[in-house]
């Protein structure tokens, strides 16, 4: 029991401070200079790629927000999967105001993966900026990416940084600091690595030939952002992070539709490590290996925080029954929750001061992280210990992974 609890303590503690120096690390190297985007000397063909479905009450405002983008060489192709709202009604009508705007349509639901393959079979660009149905793409977000693919032949795709765009309630202004101190410091880390868990699928770049190689999009999976981000690295593509192309998103806000959401990045997680587990192994995939044993033992830490839970309910329901050896008395902190609440502190401190480069007075948020430990390591980690048997049984199962309308906070 005594190994448990070290482990359930000394892992998270260690990986923030690993996050921490990785994140202030890359901010040293490739943010601190140049805040406006660099004068290029040549402009490649870039589509913007909006797959949706039953986004009637959001893609117009999308669609016009991504045609004032300050790219000189630009389409926009929208996909219209099989909605059944009025989706593809306003899109048609959207193609008289918007020139550069092309649309297609599919009659049944797909899923996002084949909204996104229909739209890169349409358009001859050489990069794809795909973005979702609810996401405000900055201005000078693809400014900011198309230099990349520029001084890399081998950079296959390149994520920017997402903000929160809706700030109502405790969740919505929780997932701010997380964000900033948690997804964009992971991105920043591991992209000093050399290799990165995954995309955000909600703005990200990709180098058509790219995706050709490695077969696209996986129609089965249900997070076709890390499926894509393994595939590609797999086949040595390079991905990378660019916190200064910005985009605005929604979050969810109550806790159904952050568990169901939570659940799905999970299983899309333990789906992408089955999958390419055998292609890892060789030494060419090398570079991958952290990415592969962060993952797991992050899960392994998962089960071992649920069971540690577990085991507090016990003692504290049975009582003098519960045998002594499987006792834990609280879940309340001591020395060590005091340890890990001034490294979350710290962690959520130097997450924001990087991000409030980009978006001022984002550091004032800093007082919700500290429900933040509390909350989200709970619902992480029971959606951990629910969604790898969920994938395990549905592994081998080919069939399309649709989506649903979607679940998110107003804007």
């Amino acid at each position: 029991m005594e190994a448990l609890f070290h482990f359930v303590f000394f892992y998270p503690l260690f990986m923030a401070y690993f996050w921490m120096m990785g994140a202030l690390l890359f901010f040293l190297r490739f943010e601190r200079g140049q805040r406006e985007p660099p004068v290029l000397a040549e402009y490649p063909p870039v589509a913007i790629l909006i797959p949706s479905h039953n986004e009637a009450h959001v893609i117009a405002e999308t669609i016009r927000r991504a045609a004032a983008n300050r790219y000189p060489d630009f389409e926009i192709v929208a996909v219209n999967d099989g909605s059944t709202d009025g989706t593809g009604a306003i899109l048609d009508e959207l193609m008289a105001e918007i020139p550069r705007l092309r649309v297609v349509h599919i009659a049944q639901n797909r899923g996002k993966a084949m909204a996104l393959r229909a739209g890169a079979y349409l358009s001859e660009a050489e990069l794809l900026m795909c973005i979702d149905a609810d996401t405000l793409l900055d201005e000078q977000a693809i400014l900011w990416v198309v230099p990349h693919f520029l001084d890399g032949p081998r950079v296959g795709a390149v994520t920017g940084n997402p903000r929160i765009l809706n700030r109502r309630t405790l969740l919505s202004r929780i997932q701010i600091g997380e964000f900033s101190a948690i997804v964009g410091m992971v991105k920043r880390s591991q992209r000093d690595v050399g290799r990165i868990f995954t995309v955000s699928g909600c703005h990200v770049c990709y180098r058509s030939r790219a995706l050709h190689e490695v077969g696209y999009w996986s129609p089965e999976t249900v997070t076709e952002d890390i499926d894509i981000s393994w595939k590609m690295q797999l086949h040595h593509w390079d991905l990378r992070f660019e916190p200064r192309a910005l985009a605005w998103i929604a979050v969810p806000e109550t806790l159904r539709h952050l568990w169901r959401q939570r659940l799905r990045w999970a299983r899309g997680g333990f789906e992408s490590a089955f999958k390419y587990a055998s292609m890892i192994k060789h030494w060419s995939n090398r570079r991958m290996w952290p990415v592969l044993v962060e993952y797991v033992v992050g899960s392994v830490w998962a089960y071992a925080w649920t069971a540690t839970v577990v085991l507090w309910t016990c003692t504290w329901v049975l009582g003098e029954s519960w045998p002594t050896q499987l006792r834990v008395p609280t879940l309340l902190p001591q020395w060590t929750g005091v340890v890990l609440a001034v490294t979350c502190l710290l962690q959520f401190v130097i997450g924001l001061f990087l991000d409030s480069r980009y978006e001022r007075g984002i550091i004032r948020h800093l007082y919700w992280a500290i429900w933040y430990p509390a909350l989200y390591w709970m619902i992480s980690s029971f959606a951990t210990v629910v969604a790898i048997p969920k994938a395990l049984y549905s592994h081998g199962r080919v069939q399309y992974a649709t989506w649903k309308s979607p679940e998110r906070g107003a804007r």
